[in-house]
């Protein structure tokens, strides 16, 4: 029985995807569970596996092609199978990551929706890029002469197709947004919009602090950084103010039974989150360790949907940037998010003479729905304290 390969949705925020290569052609044997594409979502790249064992009868969107979750790509079935009924939409694909195999449904409205261009037969050729570049400044691609293979219209045909004889090039060029720009400026806009967030800022002295981490760098095999203490702290802290591992659900407080801590990892493209789970019952070492591992895959753009989803509270450290403050947006469900800055060098006044300090400040932003600002002060306190005193972050019969 013919399958249907579909573009998968594999989060909540994922809209589209782009299919960066086949890794099959039309004719080849596939097995089920065997990788037929790379594609690219919001948030990583990773394989798309078939669903089902048989011929890879038809592709329908081609190497680099933006398309909707949901659409066909492409279609599986014995080598003489008659495969007119999977093209069709009276029958859509199962949940699976790898396609779907056929199941009867009600037709759809309308045709799915597979980018232009990326069908055969169809007359005009051109990449996602120069579509979105064209759509965008209204040129008709019809005007334009591709110079890609086989006569795709390119980027640069669009950039051209927009110089005039005294300018050869536009004055700007705007850049299609990425899988993972897309995401943000939806997930960023369903928080700041609908949250009413507010915000509480405190300063913490961290002498102590990088006093501890030098400490054990020296006598461990792991080399915990600063961003693995505030994950330390964050979760002993939370262990405390249970109150502000909370989410707001519409009708109630969903307090969290475990706690999973997302840190912010910038990108070339964007940001993700990659989660740690359950930080209340791991040691130092453990978060030192599994925090490095995943940094460097979300960095590589290979984690699995269930490793950068499902934080119940989150910490952005932009201190390596030298940046003193600044303030996170909450990203839904969680109530709570904390923003730190970098350590700085200060003049700090104690028993009534000035000496130098290390200083650094963090910003708590909370979702005024599930939270109140004695709930959100009293975790900062205990962070606070926690920092200035490291040896906690340790088991109690260990010493740094």
């Amino acid at each position: 029985m013919a399958s249907r390969v579909v573009m998968p949705k594999l989060t909540d925020t994922m809209e589209e995807g782009v299919l960066l290569a086949w890794k099959k052609r039309e004719g080849d044997s596939v097995q089920a569970g065997e990788a037929l594409a790379e594609i690219e979502t919001d948030k990583a790249i990773m394989d798309l596996e078939a669903f089902a064992s048989g011929i890879l009868r038809k592709i329908l969107v081609q190497d680099g092609a933006t398309v909707m979750s949901g659409t066909l790509i492409g279609v599986i079935g014995g080598e003489d199978e008659d495969i007119t009924e999977a093209l069709t939409d009276q029958i859509t694909a199962g949940p699976s990551a790898g396609g779907g195999s056929k199941t009867s449904t009600p037709p759809t409205a309308g045709p799915l929706p597979v980018s232009p261009g990326s069908l055969p037969g169809t007359r005009l050729i051109a990449s996602p890029r120069a579509k979105a570049l064209a759509a965008d400044q209204g040129i008709d691609l019809a005007t334009i002469s591709g110079t890609g293979p086989g006569g795709r219209i390119v980027e640069e045909d669009v950039v051209r197709a927009q110089a005039t004889p005294t300018q050869m090039l536009p004055a700007g060029i705007d850049h299609p947004l990425s899988q993972m720009r897309k995401a943000i400026a939806r997930a960023t806009t369903q928080s700041k919009a609908p949250v009413p967030h507010f915000y509480l800022t405190i300063e913490i002295d961290m002498e102590q602090a990088e006093r501890f981490r030098d400490q054990i760098k020296d006598k461990r095999t792991t080399h915990p950084s600063i961003t693995d203490l505030l994950i330390k702290t964050a979760a002993i802290a939370l262990t405390r103010h249970p109150d502000i591992n909370v989410s707001f659900t519409g009708h109630a407080i969903r307090r969290y039974a475990s706690i999973d801590i997302g840190i912010a990892v910038g990108i070339n493209d964007g940001l993700i989150t990659p989660v740690l789970r359950n930080c209340g019952a791991k040691s130092l070492d453990d978060i030192s360790t599994e925090s490095r591992t995943l940094i460097d895959r979300a960095r590589n753009k290979r984690l699995q949907p269930q490793e950068y989803t499902g934080a119940t509270f989150s910490i952005s450290n932009l201190g390596m940037f030298d940046v003193e403050n600044f303030i996170a947006v909450l990203m839904p469900p969680q109530a709570a998010s904390i923003a730190v800055g970098t350590i700085c060098d200060v003049p700090v006044v104690k028993d009534a003479t000035v000496k130098p300090g290390r200083r650094m400040k963090v910003t708590l932003s909370c979702d005024h729905r599930a939270l109140d600002g004695m709930q959100g002060a009293g975790f900062l306190k205990e962070f606070k304290r926690i920092l200035e005193h490291p040896s906690e972050l340790l088991p109690s019969k260990e010493t740094p």
